[in-house]
């Protein structure tokens, strides 16, 4: 389904790239009010929105359409400014300072080739496209830029089960989410499915439909999965009528074309408005509450090189946190351990999980070809979720190096009922993520117990050199971070925080630990719900 463009779609993108032409880090519906207010602060504000990832972006589209003027901060850039090469971004195989956030070697989730050393380059430190938080036994990969997440995943728009979303959010009306909300995120998200008669017929999924064969054989089921990438525009790739980015290798570093990405559908609808504002390179570090019951946010802005060159406070009635799970409940719980907000919920940290993400890969025979030329779009996933013994949704993910490799790479989304707790460290004034490697160790326990069997169904093996150590699961990374303020414990039902009145979280951080699914669909549904309440009844 194609989202309509609407003359408030066609403003914002307008805005974005006017605002690219001129270098600005402010970004408003009138570009040239923009450039003279650039270097001003910010007073006070009505709303402010931390974030401009999935949740944030709904929350500053509903309130721009309120007539409420919102401003958004962003700690990354806006990616619409070319490199050299004529590109907004680079190729996962040709990665460089635009790859990673403030980085001088990129961190991607394959460490080695054949045991060889040749996935990840030395670059260069930059504001770039993606960044990997590491902790403890875990580390979390998350969007930099105007967009959020939406710039670096998969694109595959995935609405989770009902019965286990009940289960996830019981304080939820599963009948409004799956009429109402979750239509309206699929629609504004501009979800399409990929023409099946296409899909049998072009190399670009070969290494999908091999997969799906291995599957069939072991008698498990597999679905095709909607996605946000415009799938006419990839056949018109593969026809050799458009440039391409699915087809180019383009996806964990950002594509530069066919995505469709938050800034060309939410947050451009958003500054259609005229009411919302963008500033780009900003990073919330602390949150205190006024006498007279607003907030102050203070924010430190950096340069292409990281550098500190202001800080700021600002002021506002009401403030939304879409920071991710990880940003969000740091500067919740950063502000109840230093007393700025004591109020806060014991909860706050709590609740965390990887919704059950590990990777694996299976070396194929050498008469099952999976093609040197991979779309780096998913498309389909192994669905095994209904096996009450063992339930496991196994994306197909592809792997395009440009050459035959017989490898069938996957992304398993486990139940794994572990769940990690955020606690503050005063002497770094950082979260830190209390998780075990055991805790991940149920994720892989559970994948295994499933291409075990494709394994011995296909008379298959799997890769031992691609996560380094000889390790055939990667357990120690998740591209899908949830928790830590969690909806009907650390907020009421509709994403309020509780003790900090005029403080709502709008993001994943609401979603205790797990969905079964890629989870952007149900944060952005989610969004939807609960600014539709806030603004009905604040």
């Amino acid at each position: 389904m194609t989202p309509n463009l609407t003359r408030r779609h066609l403003l914002g993108l307008g805005v974005f790239r006017t605002a690219a032409a001129l270098g600005l880090t402010r970004i408003t519906l009138s570009p040239a009010q923009a450039a003279t207010q650039a270097a001003q602060a910010t007073d006070h504000t009505p709303a402010l929105v931390i974030g401009s990832g999935y949740g944030a972006a709904v929350t500053a589209l509903r309130l721009g359409e309120a007539g409420v003027p919102t401003l958004v901060l962003e700690m990354g850039r806006l990616w619409d400014t070319p490199g050299s090469d004529g590109k907004l971004f680079c190729a996962t195989g040709a990665p460089d300072h635009r790859s990673m956030w403030f980085r001088t070697r990129t961190e991607a989730p394959l460490a080695q080739f054949l045991w060889l050393d040749v996935v990840n380059r030395d670059i260069s430190a930059y504001p770039g496209v993606l960044d990997r938080v590491r902790f403890d036994h875990m580390s979390v990969y998350v969007g930099r830029g105007v967009g959020g997440g939406s710039l670096v995943n998969g694109g595959m728009a995935v609405t989770p089960q009902r019965a286990y979303f009940s289960e996830v959010l019981p304080a939820v009306d599963a009948a409004a989410m799956y009429d109402t909300y979750f239509p309206r995120a699929r629609q504004m998200l501009g979800v399409n499915t990929v023409n099946p008669a296409w899909f049998e017929s072009t190399e670009w999924y070969r290494f999908t439909r091999i997969s799906r064969k291995h599957a069939d054989n072991t008698g498990l089921r597999t679905t095709f999965v909607p996605n946000v990438y415009d799938f006419g525009y990839m056949e018109r790739e593969a026809a050799g009528q458009a440039v391409k980015s699915a087809l180019a290798g383009e996806v964990i570093y950002g594509n530069n074309h066919g995505k469709r990405s938050l800034d060309r559908t939410y947050l451009a609808a958003a500054l259609g408005t005229g009411n919302v504002t963008i500033e780009t390179l900003h990073r919330a570090r602390a949150i205190r509450r006024q006498p007279d019951g607003t907030y102050v946010v203070t924010a430190d802005r950096i340069d292409p090189a990281g550098t500190v060159v202001a800080t700021r406070e600002i002021g506002c009635t009401r403030l939304f946190l879409g920071a991710g799970s990880l940003g969000t409940t740091e500067l919740l719980l950063r502000a109840r351990e230093s007393g700025a907000l004591p109020d806060l919920s014991a909860d706050i940290g709590t609740g965390w999980g990887t919704n059950g993400n590990v990777m694996t890969a299976r070396a194929n025979h050498v008469w099952d070809t999976v093609g040197a030329n991979q779309s780096t779009m998913p498309v389909m996933g192994i669905d095994d979720w209904s096996n009450t013994a063992n339930p496991v949704f196994a994306e197909i993910a592809p792997l395009p190096m440009g050459f035959e490799h017989w490898i069938s790479l996957y992304l398993a989304i486990t139940r794994n009922p572990e769940r990690g707790t955020f606690r503050y460290d005063a002497a770094t004034d950082s979260a830190r993520l209390d998780w075990t490697q055991a805790q991940s160790q149920v994720s892989v326990d559970a994948a295994k117990k499933l291409f075990d069997r494709i394994n011995l169904r296909n008379a298959t093996i799997y890769r031992y050199d691609l996560f380094g150590g000889n390790k055939t699961f990667a357990d120690d990374f998740t591209y899908h971070p949830l928790g830590g303020c969690v909806l009907g414990r650390a907020t009421d039902a509709y994403g309020r925080v509780r003790g900090a009145p005029g403080v709502y979280v709008t993001d994943g951080a609401l979603v205790p630990g797990s969905i079964g699914v890629n989870p952007f669909v149900t944060i952005t549904a989610l969004a939807e719900r609960n600014i539709e309440r806030v603004l009905a009844e604040d």
